[in-house]
């Protein structure tokens, strides 16, 4: 007979058993996620470097032509950021919540802001194409401010397929397919890795064939990511049930997009700021250290990009379960948490015993080589640092709660560059101290709202009333799928 001592015990272990499979469920599910978003991501960085290694025959010019120009683009992506992550958290908690019209709204909501950016970017760009490539290269000798104007041509009107793009991944991913956005992006640069080397040096096009093989097979991969689009079982059923229930006007569901979807997309354009005022800081170091950090830059980005990759499979899980009336954001950061500080700590060991190695795959040698090494065996801690705060902030993102996210970044990079510009007299190493005290203090804030925000409010004794939703968002339900009473 079971004494009535071990009941009490009993229901403790049924409930850490529960515990422990919902953490195993949401682990198995951010993993689902996020890979396929990470090799998306790493895709359209291999883009950037395959033009690199064909232009590299037509000499520095164009080099210096066509990496200025992928740079502008790089910046121009938080533009469309605002419609394709406002668009993702929207879809995400709208199939959460079951409502067809929500998830209708929130598509119209990514498609009206991309019509209404798009045409300013891609026609201004075009018009302005050679005071641009002055602005990024000077006005000196070489040819390379042509060269780029010429990449720009083709390139700025050609933003409209990249920006549209943007926003199928959106949708798709809000939907809770991360895999065809991966497909797409391999599949535009199989088109470009066949394209380039016909266009650049078969038709003799030079930097202009390389920016027609790119839009080329970026138009490719939307007619395909279109056609996926149509076959969503998720996005199919909700425009057949959603048709004649539709929510507000086309207006509001732009402004809903929009008010989701910026403080994601400040984000992203404050790190990138950041990430480019802190080159003139190492300039202060020596043109070794210069040639070395932006070498070591870019074998981090195979790092962070895995870290964003969970930032973004946090957000969809966290919106998801928002729509559905489950608060799950302490155990979804929980997770998202453990994955990412497992990369970061993977990232951190890799580059402190193979530096060296790293940096002579990426071609360097000599005293770059020697720096650049120096520099990845110094990153580690903030490499492990900024893993935990991106993949954290994916559960502010789906929650609506990013805006409070951009502030923290914001004064974050600040203290950075504040730093950096005083330590740069130890070199390289003073530029990584810098960046992992600001990142540190990041992870502090961050900290301190993932504890104010992960517990929600009661209501009477033991029912939790789950958060507000992003704005414009649908409303939360309880577990009975009832609109909470407050």
């Amino acid at each position: 007979m079971l004494s009535l001592s071990a009941v009490p015990r009993f229901e403790v272990q049924r409930k850490e058993g529960a515990l422990v499979m919902e953490a195993a469920d949401h682990r198995r599910k951010l993993v689902a996620l996020a890979y396929p978003v990470y090799f998306e991501l790493l895709a359209g960085v291999t883009a950037g470097i395959i033009n690199m290694v064909w232009v590299t025959r037509l000499g520095g010019a164009a080099v210096a032509a066509v990496a200025a120009a992928t740079n502008v683009e790089n910046l121009l992506l938080g533009v469309i950021l605002v419609a394709g992550s406002g668009t993702t958290v929207l879809v995400a908690r709208a199939r959460g919540a079951g409502d067809p019209a929500a998830i209708r709204s929130a598509v119209r909501g990514g498609w009206a802001l991309w019509a209404l950016v798009t045409p300013v970017v891609a026609a201004g760009g075009y018009l302005c194409r050679a005071p641009l490539a002055r602005l990024v290269l000077g006005s000196g000798d070489g040819g390379s401010p042509a060269l780029a104007a010429a990449y720009f041509s083709v390139a700025l009107p050609g933003i409209a397929v990249f920006f549209a793009t943007n926003v199928v991944d959106g949708i798709l991913k809000g939907a809770g397919d991360t895999r065809t956005p991966m497909k797409l992006a391999v599949l535009a640069n199989g088109l470009i890795l066949g394209l380039d080397p016909l266009l650049i040096l078969g038709f003799g096009l030079g930097v202009r064939g390389a920016a027609i093989a790119t839009v080329l097979g970026r138009t490719a991969a939307l007619v395909c990511g279109l056609v996926a689009l149509r076959r969503n079982g998720v996005l199919r059923g909700a425009a057949s049930a959603g048709r004649d229930r539709v929510r507000g006007s086309l207006g509001a569901d732009a402004r809903r997009t929009a008010a989701t979807g910026l403080p994601m997309s400040a984000d992203f354009v404050a790190r990138m700021a950041g990430a480019l005022a802190l080159v003139a800081v190492v300039a202060r170091i020596g043109v070794d250290e210069v040639a070395a950090y932006g070498i070591a830059t870019k074998a981090m980005y195979l790092a962070t990009m895995a870290f964003y990759a969970v930032r973004q499979a946090a957000s969809i899980r966290t919106a998801h379960l928002l729509g559905a009336g489950q608060d799950a954001r302490r155990a979804v950061g929980r997770q998202a948490l453990l994955l990412a500080g497992a990369l970061g700590l993977t990232a951190l060991a890799v580059f402190l015993t193979a530096g060296p190695w790293i940096m002579r795959a990426f071609g360097s040698e000599g005293a770059v080589a020697g720096a650049g090494a120096l520099y990845l065996r110094c990153v580690g801690p903030y490499l492990l640092l900024l893993a935990c705060f991106i993949a954290l902030g994916g559960v502010f993102e789906g929650s609506g709660a990013s805006p409070a996210l951009v502030r923290v970044t914001v004064c974050g990079v600040l203290v950075q560059l504040t730093l950096a510009y005083g330590m740069s007299g130890w070199g390289l190493p003073g530029i990584c101290l810098a960046m992992g005290v600001s990142m540190a203090l990041q992870c502090a804030a961050v900290a301190a709202m993932y504890r104010r925000t992960a517990r929600p409010r009661t209501v009477g004794r033991d029912a939790p009333a789950p958060p507000a939703p992003a704005p414009g968002g649908p409303p939360p339900r309880n577990n009975s799928g009832s609109a909470p009473a407050h």
